[in-house]
């Protein structure tokens, strides 16, 4: 392993998300360096400043940034999550259209300052931008990705855990496919510690029917809107995942996480960005060949690439 030394993470925008973003990599120490940047100098600058009045308690950790792009300059991993806000009943495929012509404008300039970054893009419908920004700029799919079911993973995790009566980590299954409306979970490789999903029972935990892990799936798939129509955003969550895929690069970690990279033949499946099992690590994201699925788990992940398709289709 080669853990990246005086590290430095850029992330792109300073709304709600990008300021989370920014705030759990100070808090956890994931570089040690952490930049903000957005276009907007007031709202920037405000943000640092806050940042920066607590980084007495965020061990060796700085954090600067600003409106100039030049904030990125020498990254080795940029997040991006500028864009347009996700508005309470509007999907992630609804957004596409603008934030495909935000980060086209962008990812040129961020290229400029930071050519050797591993990108990451966490900017909504991520999977669809992923493709397009890969094809504007070039770059090795395994240098530019989207966080994907990273967050849906915890997400589904959490809700596991608290129905099985055992901590979070204690949990291994993936939500993988579209982060948004066809993701779906890995349920032929779900377990809790060491026993398969359906067989786990202890006091006060009975064992979980199929129809209950579809109902489970299905709040994870809806959670982001449930929490958009309480908050207006969804922010800590995603920032702590953000985070958790900083520090796998930036450790060189080898950590398997559900990122979403432009497959290439992935059982079938070439010219989409889906999220499923990976390798992170200092180089980027290497999807994991060998995953198996079941017959019905290979068509929900070939329904979520021929819907992500149709997208990215209507927006080249």
């Amino acid at each position: 392993m080669s853990v990246i030394e005086n590290s430095k993470v850029t992330v792109v925008g300073a709304g709600s998300v990008g300021s989370s973003v920014a705030y759990a990599a100070l808090i956890r120490g994931s570089a040690r360096h952490v930049a903000l940047y957005d276009i907007n100098t007031a709202k920037v600058d405000a943000e640092v400043l806050d940042l920066a009045h607590g980084t007495l308690f965020t061990g060796t950790s700085d954090i600067t940034g600003g409106s100039d792009i030049s904030v990125a300059a020498g990254s080795h991993v940029v997040v991006i999550t500028a864009g347009a806000k996700q508005n309470p009943g509007q999907s992630r495929i609804e957004l596409a259209g603008v934030n495909a012509g935000i980060l086209r404008k962008m990812l040129p300039q961020l290229l400029e300052v930071a050519p050797d970054a591993v990108y990451v893009i966490v900017t909504n419908p991520c999977d669809v931008l992923t493709v397009l920004a890969q094809e504007e700029t070039g770059l090795p799919p395994e240098r530019l990705f989207a966080s994907g079911t990273v967050l849906d993973t915890s997400r589904l995790r959490w809700k596991l855990a608290q129905r099985a009566g055992v901590a979070t980590s204690s949990v291994h299954a993936h939500i993988i496919g579209e982060h948004g409306d066809t993701e779906f979970a890995l349920w032929s490789h779900a377990m809790i510690g060491t026993v398969p999903i359906l067989d786990w029972e202890s006091e006060g935990h009975p064992r979980m029917t199929v129809d209950e892990l579809d109902a489970i799936t299905v709040d994870v798939r809806d959670a982001a809107y449930k929490v958009i129509q309480g908050k207006g955003a969804t922010n800590y969550a995603i920032g702590l995942s953000s985070a958790r895929i900083i520090e796998a690069i930036l450790s060189d970690e080898h950590a398997v996480l559900p990122v979403s990279t432009v497959l290439k033949d992935f059982h079938g499946i070439d010219g989409v960005a889906l999220s499923v099992p990976s390798i992170v690590n200092s180089r980027g994201a290497f999807p994991i060949r060998e995953t198996p699925f079941s017959l019905n788990e290979l068509a929900l992940l070939r329904r979520s690439a021929d819907a992500l398709r149709e997208v990215a289709t209507s927006l080249r």
